[in-house]
């Protein structure tokens, strides 16, 4: 099946390094909760998965898009919303992104 969009959120948890990790900042939460909002909302043609590092942990907890490439931040449960607002509206949401 093709996706009109893929979401990718890194769920890393890094232990023993001092480098942060999108887990530590809760990321599992949100990608749990863009994937039931995504449900809830019957939008198609998405899939929401987990990842592991996508080594912009600094910037975290990390979600990109794909195929559309778009790169994002999500710290809480609003920035969830205004991403899964994005599939809806085809809208970037350009203070959530993450400069490459």
């Amino acid at each position: 099946m093709n996706y009109d969009y893929h979401i990718f959120c890194c769920v890393n948890e890094r232990a023993g390094n001092e480098r942060t990790s999108c887990k530590k900042k809760n990321s599992h939460l949100f990608r749990n909760y863009i994937k039931q909002k995504v449900k809830d909302k019957s939008i198609q043609n998405v899939r929401v998965n987990q990842s592991g590092c996508l080594d912009k942990c600094e910037a975290g907890p990390v979600i990109v898009i794909y195929p559309q490439g778009i790169w994002y931040r999500c710290e809480n449960f609003k920035d969830a919303d205004d991403i899964v607002g994005s599939l809806i509206t085809g809208e970037i949401v350009g203070h959530l992104l993450i400069k490459n």
